[in-house]
């Protein structure tokens, strides 16, 4: 598990089947990468979250149909990142 900042969403409506309709989040890391993850949780832009990864990612979904590889797993409600 990694922890990121959400950066906002994604409007996707030309979807995979397996993407069905649920929330896309841009993700920013340490580095500055920026990712696409599924949110089941409902991150804002400036939450700071911590992400589930590789195909625990598809189980955190809630339905493991889904295709994802880096999931939301929660909001951090205390985090004080290294300066």
């Amino acid at each position: 598990m990694e922890i990121q900042q959400v950066e906002g969403s994604v409007v996707c409506t030309q979807r995979i089947p397996g993407l069905h309709h649920v929330n896309l989040r841009v993700l920013r890391d340490a580095r500055g990468k920026r990712v696409v993850a599924t949110d089941p949780v409902g991150a804002r832009p400036g939450n700071w979250v911590f992400v589930v990864s590789g195909s625990a990612a598809r189980y955190a979904m809630g339905d493991a149909r889904i295709l994802t590889d880096l999931t939301v797993g929660g909001i951090i409600d205390h985090w004080e990142p290294d300066t």
